[in-house]
């Protein structure tokens, strides 16, 4: 019969070093991640605070970890997704960036109009869609989409002008935007 132990493969001992550092190189195999999400991991997996630190450390003087690349790839994902700022952040905490590293990246991405960009693609969307519905439903579909997403609701406000009330009338080219 297996011990717990073994279910949950704990560590023999939390202070041995090539084991952490193994079993790091083996979640980063798995995966990308940032060294937040790599500290959660190696920590639940019973490896004490110094030498997960230690091991951290050295694979990122080594490149393996480079939390700035992870987080502007996962910002370029949020992205593609049509995430706004907000949910982009909150994407990028809940992953394991650090909060003032996550904010940057993202205000990086902001500057360059990706979240602009993503809330008119979200808007393009919700009204390929829903063609033909009520007004006050495509609203609707669009102001959820967007909160859920974390888009600003200025922003908002603007693509559901253009796209629901002037576009709607054939009055503007938003097909362009």
């Amino acid at each position: 019969m297996e011990s717990s132990r073994q279910r949950r493969r704990l560590p023999d001992d939390p202070q041995d070093l090539d084991a952490c550092r193994e079993a790091a190189l083996t979640l980063l195999d798995a995966a990308a991640r940032p060294s937040g999400a790599l500290r959660t991991r190696l920590l639940g997996k019973g490896y004490a605070a110094d030498i997960v630190e230690e091991v951290i450390e050295r694979l990122g003087a080594v490149g393996l970890i480079d939390d700035r690349s992870y987080a502007q790839s996962a910002v370029r994902y949020c992205v593609e997704r049509m995430y706004g700022r907000r949910g982009a952040v909150n994407e990028l905490v809940r992953k394991g960036v650090e909060g003032p590293l996550a904010a940057e990246i993202v205000d990086e991405a902001d500057k360059h109009g990706a979240f602009e960009e993503s809330a008119w693609e979200l808007g393009r969307s919700i009204e390929r869609k829903t063609r033909g519905l009520d007004r006050q439903v495509r609203m609707r579909r669009l102001w959820s989409a967007g909160g859920r997403k974390g888009h600003d609701p200025a922003m908002l406000r603007v693509v559901a002008h253009e796209l629901f009330d002037v576009g709607a009338d054939g009055g503007a080219d938003v097909a362009g935007r």
